[in-house]
């Protein structure tokens, strides 16, 4: 017997696959276990539109973190922080205060969790942030730290 696995069975295969098993196997692990349905001619075109809409929509994420990648290399957004004598700051920037001076200023909602920082900015001038937008996009935002 032939089925379509809804989930990944570690000894057949992953999610969406079409595998053949013993007839038993099947109604008696698979099936009650909802891990698979059998693969009739309507359950394999509807695992091809299922497919085909996955990948239409994987596309149009891809292209609106591309496009959002183009607009955030020509924004900007001000942190002011407290600083001492000689520009020495108390603390540092972190991904938090980044994200909610981007929501405040550009009106941009950004995760925190996205915003990559190789270490806590401690410094003023202007930073280069990379944020996280796709697994294979990668956006720039420039910082800039000022006094309070």
């Amino acid at each position: 017997m032939e089925v379509i696995l809804l989930e990944d069975v570690k000894t057949l295969g992953k999610k969406g696959q079409i595998v053949k098993v013993n007839d038993g196997y099947a109604r008696n692990f698979i099936l009650p276990k909802k891990l698979g349905i059998e693969a009739t001619n309507e359950n394999r075109n509807n695992l091809k539109l299922q497919k085909a809409n996955a990948e239409k929509v994987a596309k149009q994420q891809l292209d609106d973190a591309k496009q959002m990648a183009e607009k955030l290399k020509e924004l900007s957004v001000e942190v002011k922080i407290r600083a001492g004598e000689g520009g020495r700051t108390f603390g540092s920037v972190s991904t938090k205060e980044i994200s909610t001076a981007a929501k405040a200023q550009l009106g941009l909602d950004l995760d925190k969790k996205k915003i990559q920082l190789d270490e806590p900015i401690r410094t003023m001038g202007t930073h280069i942030v990379n944020i996280k937008l796709h697994k294979d996009v990668v956006g720039k935002l420039s910082v800039k730290v000022t006094q309070q």
